[in-house]
């Protein structure tokens, strides 16, 4: 998904707009396998916000740590189903549970 355009690349092809116009496509492409969707914490709230998120898996890096930002731009209620040690990161997966709607002041 992106906003620009971006080089032609084999193999892969750029979308842009909403992620549930996307979605029947990707599903469709990937047949029996899953589908992945990289992208930065937007594109993760996206497909979170329309229901279409069963998991988020993360590299972190110890300088993600250290400045303490958000990885994500709207909390979600996430279950750890393993950690691996992947060089200088430990790539965590969780499964989405729900979104966590915000407190009502």
């Amino acid at each position: 998904m992106t906003h620009r355009t971006l080089p032609e690349r084999p193999g892969v092809r750029f979308a842009s707009g909403p992620v549930t116009d996307l979605h029947a496509e990707l599903l469709r492409a990937a047949g029996e396998r899953q589908v992945w969707v990289l992208g930065g914490g937007d594109l993760a709230r996206q497909f979170a916000d329309a229901g279409l998120l069963d998991e988020v898996v993360t590299s972190i890096a110890p300088v993600t740590l250290g400045e303490g930002r958000p990885l994500l731009p709207r909390r979600l209620d996430l279950e750890l189903l393993g950690m691996l040690p992947n060089g200088a990161f430990i790539d965590a997966r969780h499964r989405v549970v729900g979104a966590q709607r915000p407190r009502m002041a």
